[in-house]
């Protein structure tokens, strides 16, 4: 595993996700953003969590896809339209299901951003990742 997760004194101290990852490794993996699809284009759930959890398990199969695993994500991105804080839960909920599939608990480092439209009307939300690989 090319990624340590920390969480520096001075720092918030949560649990949902790591503030800082370290990666040692020698590849860099970039996800292109991945919304909550299905492999044919469709919305894999009608609900923000629903959808986190579909990008998740897509970002599992192109992290792996490339060579690596789970524990190589070093970064996550979140681009969630009409973003106010009252979604957190649901944010939650969706990484969750995607933590019974394999993703690490606590996340990687995440960022959060609201934006007016993805793709389609359909998509709610979209997820970027960034992998570091030995």
């Amino acid at each position: 595993m090319a990624v340590e997760f920390r969480h520096p004194d001075g720092l918030l101290q949560q649990t949902d996700y790591s503030p800082v990852a370290v990666a040692t490794g020698s590849r860099l993996v970039l996800l292109a953003g991945q919304a909550g699809v299905t492999p044919d284009f469709q919305p894999a759930a009608p609900d923000l969590a629903g959808q986190v959890h579909a990008a998740l398990r897509n970002i599992i199969i192109g992290v792996r896809g490339a060579g690596g695993d789970v524990g190589d994500l070093a970064r996550l991105t979140f681009f969630i339209v009409d973003w106010v804080p009252e979604k957190w839960n649901e944010v939650l909920a969706g990484i969750a299901r995607a933590q019974e599939d394999g993703l690490p608990a606590p996340t990687p480092p995440i960022t959060i951003i609201g934006v007016q439209a993805l793709f389609t009307p359909d998509f709610v939300v979209e997820i970027e990742a960034i992998a570091v690989l030995d």
